[in-house]
């Protein structure tokens, strides 16, 4: 007579599967915010050597009208006048002989006091990759570790969930333990041949 296990647990696998489904799919709606966010921040991150993932740097030159006033405190306020920047200076100091420089928050000005020329270099914030990289890295408040520690929880329940959701060759017993195991091997491979931490 046969063993009555086995069809007990297909039974109960597939009196589960359509709960795992349902499950599975809501937790992956409420993970999709988040994956493009620690997905950006990942790819941005990982080329850091590259690129700066926060801020894009920029110049541009300018002209300012002449002649110059010989005052430092009234030439950085016609550079603002003229260039119609509203932000309040942080700091206003010769850099050399024919140089002022005019520092603000994100950018400064250097002026040749001799020809009105001015160069401006600063940092733009870039958008959203800025905001993504302060998230995946934490900087934030102490109550984002536990945000990120719930978005780690729903990608392991996503993760053991979907390994069990198909019956059959095209799950976990088939393609699907084929896969799972191609999935695994490359951390361990890369770790192997890498030589590790």
């Amino acid at each position: 007579m046969a063993d009555p296990k086995p069809t007990h647990r297909r039974t109960f696998m597939t009196r589960l599967r359509p709960w795992l489904r349902a499950l599975h799919r809501d937790l992956g709606y409420l993970a999709v915010g988040l994956t493009v966010v620690y997905a950006l921040s990942g790819i941005a991150v990982n080329h850091i050597a590259d690129w700066d993932p926060n801020f894009d740097n920029f110049e541009a030159r300018h002209q300012l009208a002449l002649p110059l006033p010989t005052d430092d405190q009234k030439l950085a306020d016609q550079l603002l006048r003229e260039l119609a920047v509203t932000d309040k200076p942080t700091e206003v100091y010769r850099s050399d002989t024919n140089e002022l420089s005019i520092l603000l928050d994100n950018r400064t000005f250097h002026v040749d006091t001799q020809t009105g020329a001015v160069l401006e270099d600063g940092q733009r914030p870039r958008f959203l990759i800025r905001v993504a990289n302060w998230l995946h890295l934490n900087r934030g408040k102490k109550a984002w570790t536990y945000i990120a520690d719930g978005y780690a929880a729903f990608l392991l329940i996503l993760a053991t969930t979907g390994i069990v959701m198909l019956p059959g060759r095209k799950g976990l017993i088939g393609r699907g333990g084929i896969l799972v195991a191609l999935g695994i091997a490359v951390p361990v491979l890369y770790v192997t041949l890498s030589g590790g931490p």
